[in-house]
């Protein structure tokens, strides 16, 4: 049954996602509420690793997420559940979007979706740094107590590096291995 459950919550989580990996994280958020098949602190390993990892972050976080919750077949059961509304929706949207290319409404109603992506993108930010830059039960009035501040001191050093002209050309690896290093040295 669990491997139904995970097929059944990823399609979810696929079907209704627009944006990319990014924008399916609010939903894994609630999931991970949901079903307790991981913590929100579980999930943010998860994105860590599967940016990490070659491929996209949707389906990695469903491999991970899957294989963390029932193994190795709900690994492949959690993927399955996410590739599977996405080949079939894409394939329907790309036999009918060249016949409604220029259409007013079809174009009205992707840049009304462009903001609301956009917002469960933020908001999942919003929630990444909770878990990553606060320590687990901060509130607003023990917040200078609750900010962890190795973590926002490698958070600080990754965004000013990025901004610094000469590094900005890197390639992200270098600021997870840097990160990674970071980690190991501070904590």
């Amino acid at each position: 049954m669990i491997y139904f459950s995970l097929f059944y919550e990823f399609a979810k989580v696929a079907v209704f996602t627009f944006g990319g990996g990014m924008a399916s994280i609010p939903f894994l958020q609630d999931m991970a509420v949901e079903t307790g098949w991981f913590t929100l602190a579980q999930l943010t390993d998860f994105i860590a690793v599967s940016e990490s990892t070659p491929g996209p972050i949707a389906v990695n976080i469903a491999t991970y997420a899957g294989y963390n919750t029932a193994g190795y077949l709900g690994g492949v059961c959690a993927t399955m559940g996410l590739v599977f509304p996405a080949i079939v929706l894409m394939t329907i949207v790309a036999k009918f979007i060249t016949a409604f290319r220029g259409n007013k409404y079809i174009d009205r109603a992707f840049y009304g979706l462009r903001p609301c992506v956009l917002a469960l993108i933020m908001s999942a930010l919003i929630g990444i740094a909770k878990v990553t830059l606060l320590y687990e039960g901060a509130t607003l009035a023990n917040l200078a107590g609750a900010v962890n501040i190795r973590a926002c001191l490698i958070f600080a050093t990754v965004v000013a590096l990025q901004n610094v002209k000469k590094f900005k050309k890197l390639h992200p690896v270098i600021f997870l291995a840097l990160s990674a290093v970071l980690g190991i040295v501070m904590f």
